[in-house]
């Protein structure tokens, strides 16, 4: 059943093709048409069939218009002409008998180019011979009344500024007689076969001489013009109209005031050049009018790397027309490079934008409000069914001034830009330039000079603001183009029937009654000299006049706005190519790419949205390529700068906004009571960037192309992150340990930073990345990269190099040992993991070798010989001064156990609040409490629990329904979540690490357990004879202590707590803590000193101690201390009594609390890595 056509209309309506993007790019795409919406295709040839007395001025005026489309087309090819011999090879020496050949070739390449060249030299002296018979035909009698309308004037005006272009770019373009002489010269060599080459001949002199003389095209145009008779009256005629436009600002655009200072000069010259009185021109204008003109635009834009120069033209043309050159206050005039230093710094205050920034920044906002508030209006009137007429004529009557305002304002902004060109090309950059902007060869281009070093800082920002107020301001009013097109097109009809029918009327009937004549007077265009028409009336014809002159330009709406925005001319740079002999300069020359460039550089968060707009100076000189100057390789060009540029911007654009959100990160994670105790913490907060409205960039339009912005910066964040996470590890591979810390605080701020950006960006997660970077995301890998490098440091640098100090519980690099030296690769090779046991086995050969060292027999320590006694006889027995290497590695092995036991056990503190984490948060879910004695138990029912229960019934209540298409994926969504529960439940024990490391240890002990822990062959205990472990241990802990009082390096700041805990830890699990308390020498010395102190303060003597032995008796008391507190550590978490510990599973999952013998096999089962 077919829909109907209005429902399907509905229908469309509700879908809204608006999105979030912002407004931050000028318009970047216009339809492109050759002709505007007033341009009729048949001109003005339909007027006979009215029969006007128009026929004939109509039909010069399609004449001339054609000549000056026509014209534009030639001044095209010559502005992109670029020279030819560059490109034409030269023959070696081996190939000179192909030399007729080359030349034959040359020719026929340059023939090509020449023959454009006789094109153009045909065509203008065809123009100036027409435009001069047109001015001849209003020099008639008859006709000087009934004189030219204002299109015939301005189109007049227009050809005469075309012939004075060519002119120009034919005396500026070097490469044109460049070419010219090797094209005459092949001609010479390939035409000796030829026959009839007179008239080729010629035509080669005469396009020589056009070529060869300055001011050829304007020395014709006057040949031409007086020719048969004088044409000083339509000449006077076009400077009056020509000054009064200019003074009473009466061009809307600014292209029509360019061509009116660029045809003034010319006129002036013209006119003043005829065999009458000369001085009958400054009769109808005062020449202070003319100066006053000439000085307030020294510089005038002629094409967008060339300009003009009134003073100098008329300078140079004084040269060619006699008459003129006596005209010394014209000649006077000082040209842009003759200005003296104060009126040249008064004409920079004039030209550079940033003198006037501030008020067009006022402009723009005030003009943005009231054209929005405009627009509403209208919105509000096309909404209401019944409007009254008055307002309804009010509103679109406010909406025509808007946009004539907004045309204006388009129009002052967009000339400013192109005078500054102007002044700048004119002004080249004299001042030095810093050391690193100088190239190899120290020095630079003349387009360097003008551009790229003569911009400041504030005027390339002065320059980005403008071009973005004029591509803001035309983009909004190209968006409502259909929707003011009504109220305009009424507007204008209105104001024309108004004046027809009411004002003009009635001034004709008044001039018909009081016979008065409503011509045209010689006072100018509206003077009251000579005419008797009422000023009031004068003031509505000049008021209607100005109007008339919009009337053309609001009806072509979009081709107006097309025009005033088109920013392309600020990319090309013929004229400094050539002049230059540089195939094309760098992007660092490219002014809309210094200007993006400075955006970013700048960091100012206000330009920041605006970075955008530069690039639509290419979307602009691309359209100019392909539509006026009609040229692919200048297309082609601009394709390839503006490709490379955007690569640049892109990954530029990336890393401003990297290290903004990462700096923002750093800041948010300071401590805020840091920031407060700071005199100057405002330093460290961030100012915030205009970021997010480029990140919602999806359609950026590129020379036709569109660009997901969004996408590019989301790809390039997303390996920004990874480079900074490998660099962050490679940075901590190449230091130790320690900067562990400094590793996590600074994964930390990236982890932050990533969370801001992804507010505004869909980025890769951060912990999949992390992974990546760790090598981390297999399901079969159990390391890491960090892991494996955390061990190796263990093994390398901090178990060798650190002490343990067990009051403060850290770990510090001893400052008096000879570090260990580590290497550290950049790539960190796979290691296997450590474990206790490798330690312990290195150390039972040396254990070995001091067993053999101790004497056969040492018995208790006498109390007679009071501490000294003890002291002398513990030297004497503990003869190891042979073996003292043997003493150091024992010890140094020692401590490197107790290292890894502490280590454990702050690791453990760590594990058990992530494990007590984790069970809060999946208990409930798995329907588990915790018991009394900190076991886990199930909860009352012990059916399914919580999480699958609700599966379970979701399913059913699912399945059950009849319109449930697939049940069997519910089913397995239900088993998934059994399979779950199962896991969560296996993984909720996992035990201790520390108890993990005793467990080990005690395995690995158990093999040397008959020689380090022998038993009595008496069957009593061994007092004199033992070599147990405690004796070695206890020998070496009071040698170690006696080191440790002695002058630095005392041995304690070399070894630290570890030794401690290392010796203490094996006693334990040998159960050799008894005998180590009862027999230890330090202590036996410890139990000496008290009874020798208890003896002295019976008999009334001094208590204290022989001098000397003070530090070393407290040394005892704290290493006794600490040995107490080791071992009632280890009675806590690793009790003999009941051997309970911790084993694994052949899977890898851990059993917990369960009891078994401590045997080898216990130990070779555990899972190690490589094995």
């Amino acid at each position: 059943m077919a829909v109907p056509v209005e429902e399907a209309i509905a229908a469309l309506s509700t879908f809204s093709l608006e999105d979030d993007q912002p407004e931050v790019q000028g318009p970047a795409v216009w339809i492109s048409t050759e002709r505007g919406a007033t341009q009729s295709p048949i001109e003005y040839t339909d007027v006979s069939a009215y029969r006007l007395s128009l026929s004939e001025d109509t039909k010069a005026l399609n004449q001339l218009n054609s000549l000056i489309q026509e014209g534009k087309e030639m001044a095209s090819v010559l502005y992109t002409y670029r020279s030819c011999v560059k490109a034409l090879p030269q023959l070696p020496d081996s190939m000179k008998q192909s030399q007729a050949d080359l030349y034959l070739e040359t020719y026929q390449v340059l023939d090509l180019e020449m023959s454009r060249l006789r094109e153009i030299q045909r065509w203008q002296a065809s123009a100036a011979s027409k435009l001069a018979a047109d001015m001849q035909r209003f020099s008639r009698p008859e006709r000087r009344i009934n004189g030219p309308t204002i299109t015939h004037l301005w189109s007049m005006l227009k050809l005469l500024d075309v012939l004075v272009q060519l002119d120009h770019l034919k005396n500026a373009k070097a490469s044109i007689p460049n070419d010219f002489s090797w094209y005459k010269r092949t001609f010479t060599q390939v035409s000796v076969q030829w026959q009839d080459t007179d008239s080729m001949r010629e035509e080669l002199d005469d396009l020589q001489i056009f070529l060869s003389t300055r001011w050829a095209i304007l020395l014709n145009l006057h040949v031409e013009m007086f020719r048969v008779n004088n044409v000083e009256d339509i000449l006077q005629v076009l400077i009056v109209f020509a000054v009064e436009s200019l003074e009473l600002d009466f061009a809307l655009l600014f292209p029509e005031r360019h061509i009116l200072l660029r045809v003034l000069p010319v006129l002036v010259v013209l006119a003043t050049s005829s065999e009458k009185d000369s001085e009958s021109l400054y009769k109808r204008v005062k020449i202070n009018r003319l100066i006053n003109i000439f000085k307030n635009d020294p510089v005038i834009p002629a094409f967008p790397d060339l300009h003009l120069s009134p003073a100098a033209i008329l300078k140079e043309l004084a040269m060619y027309f006699q008459k003129f050159s006596t005209q010394t206050r014209l000649l006077t005039l000082p040209a842009p490079h003759e200005l003296p230093p104060r009126e040249a710094q008064d004409y920079q205050r004039h030209y550079l934008i940033i003198n006037h920034i501030g008020a067009i920044r006022s402009e723009h906002d005030d003009f943005t409000v009231r054209f929005a508030l405009s627009l509403n209006q209208l919105l509000l009137l096309k909404a209401s069914d019944s409007a009254d007429v008055e307002w309804c004529k009010e509103v679109k009557g406010n909406m025509y001034d808007m946009v004539v305002e907004g045309f204006q304002l388009l129009s002052r902004w967009t000339a400013r830009i192109w005078e500054q060109c102007a002044w700048k090309f004119s002004r080249p950059c004299k001042v030095s330039v810093p050391m690193e902007s100088y190239e190899a060869s120290g020095s630079f281009s003349d387009y360097e000079k003008v551009v790229r070093y003569n911009y400041s800082a504030e005027e390339r920002k002065g320059l980005v603001e403008l071009v973005s107020y004029i591509k803001s301001i035309g983009s909004m009013m190209q968006r409502c183009d259909t929707l003011v097109a009504d109220a305009l097109w009424e507007t204008i009809h209105s104001e024309v029937q108004d004046f027809v029918q009411n004002t003009l009327a009635t001034m004709l009937r008044t001039t018909f009654r009081k016979k008065k004549d409503l011509s045209r007077k010689p006072g100018g265009l509206f003077g009251n000299s000579g005419s008797e028409i009422p000023v009031n009336d004068l003031k509505q014809l000049e008021t209607f006049f100005y109007k008339l002159s919009f009337f053309l330009h609001v009806l072509d709406y979009t081709v107006t706005v097309a025009t005033l925005t088109d920013l392309g001319f600020l990319w090309f740079r013929e004229f400094y190519l050539e002049s230059s002999r540089v195939i094309q300069f760098p992007i660092e020359c490219s002014l809309p790419w210094m200007l993006v460039d400075h955006v970013l550089d700048s960091q100012n968060a206000g330009l920041l949205e605006s970075i955008l707009m530069p690039f639509d100076i290419y979307n602009d000189s691309a359209q100019q390529a392909l539509v006026v100057l009609k040229q692919r390789f200048l297309y082609d060009e601009i394709e390839a700068e503006v490709d490379h540029c955007f690569d640049i911007f892109v990954s530029k654009l990336c890393d401003n906004i990297f290290t903004y959100y990462k700096s923002w990160a750093a800041s948010e994670l300071l401590d805020p009571s840091f920031l407060f105790a700071l005199d100057n913490g405002e330093k460290y907060s961030i100012q915030p960037m205009r970021f997010t409205a480029l990140l919602k960039m999806t359609r950026v339009k590129l020379l036709g192309r569109t660009i997901d912005l969004r996408s590019l910066i989301a790809e390039r964040m997303n390996k920004v992150f990874r480079e900074n996470l490998e660099f962050l590890f490679d940075r901590f591979e190449s230091q130790d340990l320690c900067c562990i810390v400094e590793l996590e605080k600074l994964l930390d701020v990236l982890k932050h930073a990533h969370e801001l950006l992804s507010k505004d960006l869909l980025m890769d997660a951060f912990n999949l990345m992390l992974s990546e970077m760790q090598e981390n995301i297999s399901l079969v890998s159990y390391s890491s990269r960090l892991a494996s490098q955390i061990w190796m440091e263990m093994r390398n640098d901090f178990l060798p190099n650190f002490i343990l100090c067990n009051t403060t519980q850290r770990f510090v690099r001893s400052s008096k040992v000879h570090s260990v030296p580590v290497q550290r690769p950049s790539v960190p090779s796979a290691k296997p993991n450590f474990y206790c046991g490798t330690q312990i086995a290195a150390l039972e050969p040396m254990i070995t070798g001091l067993q053999e060292a101790l004497p056969k027999s040492i018995g208790l320590l006498p109390f007679d010989g009071g501490v000294t006694g003890c002291m002398r006889l513990v030297r004497e027995n503990l003869n190891w001064g042979s073996k003292p290497e043997l003493k150091a590695e024992v010890l140094r092995g020692i401590k490197e156990i107790g290292s890894v036991l502490y280590w454990m056990g702050l690791l453990d503190i760590v594990l058990r609040e992530v494990d007590t984490t984790h069970f809060m948060q999946t208990a409930p879910w798995l329907g588990l409490i915790p018991g009394v004695d900190g076991q886990i138990l199930q909860g009352q029912d012990c059916g399914d629990s919580p999480v699958v229960t609700l599966f379970k019934s979701a399913t059913a209540a699912i399945v059950s329904n009849p319109g449930c298409l697939d049940p069997t994926s519910f089913h397995t969504l239900s088993k998934q979540a059994e399979a779950a529960d199962l896991l969560c439940k296996a993984n909720m024990n996992t035990g201790s690490v520390l108890e993990y490391a005793l467990a080990f240890t005690s395995a690995a002990l158990d093999k040397y357990c008959s020689k380090w822990s022998a038993a009595p062959k008496t069957g009593f205990l061994d007092i004199t004879t033992s070599k147990d472990f405690y004796r070695i241990f206890s020998g070496l802990q009071i040698g170690h202590l006696e080191e440790s009082v002695q002058l630095p390096p005392n041995n304690h700041e070399i070894l630290g707590d570890s030794v401690a805990w290392g010796g203490c830890t094996i006693m334990y699990l040998l159960g050799q803590q008894l005998h180590f308390e009862l027999f230890d020498f330090s202590y036996q010395v410890l139990n000496v000193a008290e009874v020798e102190v208890a003896a002295l303060i019976q008999t009334h003597k001094n208590p204290h101690l022989a001098q000397g032995w003070e530090s070393l008796l407290e040394a005892m008391k704290k290493a006794r201390r600490l040995n107490n507190h080791v071992f009632s550590m280890l009675k806590a978490r690793c009790p003999l009594e009941d051997k309970v510990a911790c084993a694994i599973k052949q899977s890898g999952a851990p059993m917990h609390r369960i009891k078994f013998e401590n045997t080898v096999s216990a130990f070779e089962t555990l899972p190690q890595k490589g094995v």
